[in-house]
């Protein structure tokens, strides 16, 4: 008890932040296993852990060194194995404004032409049942993806989107990249989603459109060619059957939101950060 008293007594500010801190990184840790592959790793692992602490009190001495070995391994193993999501967690604090960014070139006038105009084209391709998969950059970029199609940097236009994938045209296959409200590239080549726990009902432009959201920070409006479904896929994850209305909001929400993002103080970006949840909050 004299040692507990001597420890309450002896906590002060700065164990409280270190606590929180720590607390804070745990927490958002167990939310990126929970909603990754990981989760499964990560309870192989925990079976390992406890077969080795067996194998040591049973004198299991041959077990017991094999799975020491496969242990003091598993560092490299773990780096080799989670390189998609690691990478996309180091993608999501260089996203955070804890380093000046440029403002995007559009401006608020131009982003809700820019969105009028997405979801007119995507009113029209769903009526007539035309697969469409349209990639819209933010602080990510693109450039990588956008020279695997062919360079247009025209303006968007709703006769222009329907010329790009129209069935039978040359471009009609593959992604088209929306930068600064003008389309950069069309017939471009996305990642394809390593989720699976995905419906089989999704075809190759859905899993695309999710990839290419998993990896960078863009949105992807997706229109199904089969069933004329309008999807937009964020941060790994797709929103389905939404009517007219819900896509002018949700790209209004995300796109002009960054738009108006102005790099900040430091102070400016720890406090958003916590806002919205760290590596990956509610969504």
């Amino acid at each position: 008890m004299d040692y507990i008293k001597a420890l309450i007594s002896s906590f002060g500010v700065f164990d409280a932040l270190d606590v929180a801190i720590v607390a804070f990184v745990i927490y958002h840790i167990l939310n990126f296993v929970r909603e990754t592959r990981a989760e499964q790793l990560g309870k192989g692992i925990m079976v390992v852990l406890v077969a080795k602490v067996l194998a040591e009190a049973c004198h299991l001495y041959t077990i017991n060194w094999i799975l020491g070995y496969i242990i003091d391994m598993g560092a490299i193993a773990l780096v080799i194995i989670f390189q998609p999501e690691l990478r996309r967690a180091l993608e999501y604090l260089g996203r955070n404004k804890f380093l000046p960014q440029k403002p995007g070139k559009i401006d608020k006038t131009g982003v809700h032409s820019l969105i009028s105009t997405l979801v007119e084209t995507a009113d029209g391709f769903s009526k007539n049942r035309v697969g469409a998969l349209m990639i819209l950059e933010r602080q990510t970029s693109l450039t990588d993806i956008a020279e695997t199609g062919t360079y247009l940097n025209a303006d968007v236009s709703t006769e222009l989107l329907g010329n790009v994938f129209y069935e039978g045209a040359p471009l009609h296959d593959g992604a088209v990249i929306i930068r600064n409200g003008r389309l950069l590239s069309a017939g471009c080549v996305l990642p394809l989603t390593q989720n699976q726990n995905l419906s089989k009902d999704l075809g190759t432009r859905h899993r695309a459109g999710i990839g290419v959201s998993e990896v960078s920070d863009a949105i992807s409006l997706i229109v199904s060619e089969e069933s004329g479904i309008i999807s937009i896929a964020v941060d790994g994850r797709l929103s389905r059957f939404l009517d007219l209305k819900s896509v002018e909001k949700t790209l209004t929400k995300l796109y002009l939101t960054n738009t108006e993002e102005q790099p900040g103080s430091w102070k400016e970006a720890l406090k958003s950060t916590f806002r919205k949840g760290g590596f990956y909050g509610s969504k």
